[in-house]
């Protein structure tokens, strides 16, 4: 039975994402002009942010309510479409093209990215070896 996923070794890491992605959107609003380099800072450290909050709320959904844990990295995975989805989202309202069948039709499509990913996974999986030494009289 594999060790039990912990939420531990990712609550510093996760900590510093967060503070760092809306501590600097928070700096990019007061502190800059909307200009170039900074509209592209604002998706960088948005996406940031956003992966940063997703990821305690992806974690404990992983860890409730699957039969078997996922791996670490596709909890992290799923807390990174998080913030490419809102970023995505801010990228189009730029245009005024988000509605709400493009923000379904986005989320759709992720989703579906992430069910092949998971699949694909699945699929790779082989049956744990044991040693035949275990089998000999002692």
């Amino acid at each position: 039975m594999p060790p039990k996923l912990t939420f531990r070794p990712y609550i510093w890491r996760t900590l510093l994402l967060a503070v760092l992605g809306w501590g600097g959107l928070a700096a990019l609003f007061y502190f800059t002009e909307p200009t170039i380099f900074p509209r592209w800072a604002f998706f960088a450290l948005l996406s940031i942010a956003l992966s940063a909050t997703a990821f305690p709320i992806v974690y404990f959904i992983a860890t409730r309510f699957e039969e078997t844990p996922p791996e670490a990295y596709v909890i992290v995975r799923q807390a990174i479409w998080v913030g490419v989805f809102g970023a995505t989202i801010a990228w189009l309202q730029l245009a005024r093209l988000v509605t709400l069948y493009v923000i379904l039709g986005l989320a759709g499509g992720l989703i579906a990215i992430e069910s092949v990913l998971r699949l694909r996974e699945r699929s790779r999986w082989q049956v744990p070896r044991v040693d035949d030494n275990d089998d000999k009289p002692a």
